[in-house]
């Protein structure tokens, strides 16, 4: 068994002013909240769920984006509502959010 249920990457890549990058798009705050909003929800914690910046995930131009492990699901959002949404159902449910899937 995993060390977590699910792990949760967030890219945070900062590129050269004028590239389009995650962290351009907000990705740290975005971060932040969806780590904070686990914590209060108990979700956290070794046999539950990690949130987890990365460097460059290379998919800057669907961005922001994030991906969900062991499922291996791949987001993007653009404010905290998708971000409550994703926790809510892929990570409290295990069901996917098809309209922020890439």
């Amino acid at each position: 068994m995993s060390y977590y249920s699910r792990h949760v990457f967030f890219c945070c890549n900062q590129r050269e002013a004028g590239e389009r990058c995650c962290n351009g798009s907000g990705s740290q705050k975005m971060r932040d909240y969806a780590k904070d909003r686990v914590k209060d929800l108990k979700l956290s914690g070794p046999g539950k769920v990690r949130i987890n910046q990365s460097g460059c995930l290379d998919r800057c131009q669907e961005g922001p984006v994030m991906v969900v492990y062991p499922e291996a699901v791949w987001y993007t959002y653009v404010d905290r509502d998708d971000i409550d949404e994703i926790i809510n159902e892929h990570l409290v449910h295990g069901r996917i959010v098809a309209r922020l899937r890439i």
